[in-house]
């Protein structure tokens, strides 16, 4: 039986929820929980969130996954704020204005599909997707099969979309947008501040749909609370990552954590 499925016949979390309280968790989950938002955090502002759909698989331990999805998103939320300050006017517009609007059909689509579309199939997907293309950064790949055309604004569209619908319903919408801009060979700055802005946008769009499938419940929003006071701490971790981390070794970092997204997101599939 999987991880969280032994977790939730030890904590039956539909009582907690009748209780209208914060879900009542170990101190260990707790911890693991607060480390999952410190990494986003540092993911987020720090490597254009190679590693930001990690934490809703570590919450799925403790929470049934639409829970999870719903406890992150106003912390994910809190974080594009600060994000936001940090690299202010430094992203790439002409790339936000080709990424958002496939965003956003990617989250109507995925507002529409919620809890019918195979999460494991979704997850699949984008994994082998994420390797791939980090096999491709870290090994030239491209390269060697006389392959360098950068992604345009169709394909930029159709990875927003992507993005879009896997982050409503699982907050995994980094790689597919990473397979994207990584190709467009932005300077770090401004490719860390375009994600930043993207997931910005992202994340308040899907707000209205949790709102309609009733995702926000008063324990589900106690420990965003809770856990959000950590949103600030992780933001400025990754902007000092960022800072102090050399262009050349920050490219193949952000490769390296792209590919490990990916191996994550295919464990889950295959755990599912």
């Amino acid at each position: 039986m999987p991880i969280a499925g032994r977790y939730h016949d030890a904590y039956p979390l539909r009582r907690f929820i009748r209780r209208d309280m914060v879900f009542e968790l170990t101190a260990q989950a707790w911890l693991i929980a607060a480390l999952a938002v410190l990494l986003t955090g540092i993911s987020k502002s720090g490597f254009g969130s190679a590693l930001g759909g990690v934490a809703v698989p570590i919450l799925s331990l403790f929470l049934p996954p639409a829970e999870a999805a719903a406890v992150m998103l106003p912390i994910l939320c809190v974080m594009d704020g600060f994000g936001v300050r940090a690299y202010w006017r430094k992203w790439a517009g002409d790339e936000l204005r080709v990424l958002i609007p496939g965003a956003v059909l990617g989250i109507v689509v995925g507002t529409l599909v919620f809890g019918l579309l195979s999460v494991a199939v979704l997850k699949g997907l984008i994994g082998s997707i994420a390797v791939l293309f980090s096999l491709d950064r870290l090994l030239g790949l491209r390269a060697r099969l006389r392959w360098n055309q950068a992604p345009g604004r169709v394909a930029g569209t159709l990875w927003a979309a992507l993005s879009g619908l896997t982050s409503t319903l699982a907050h995994a919408g980094g790689p597919p947008v990473l397979v994207y801009l990584l190709g467009r060979k932005l300077d770090k700055e401004r490719f860390i501040a375009t994600t930043v802005v993207f997931f910005t946008a992202v994340n308040a769009a899907k707000v209205l749909p949790y709102l309609a499938l009733g995702l926000f419940s008063r324990p589900v929003l106690g420990m965003a609370g809770c856990l959000a006071i950590l949103a600030p701490v992780g933001v400025w971790l990754g902007v000092r990552m960022q800072k102090t981390v050399p262009e050349r070794p920050f490219f193949y970092a952000a490769s390296l954590m792209l590919g490990c997204s990916g191996l994550k997101l295919l464990w889950d599939a295959a755990s599912m």
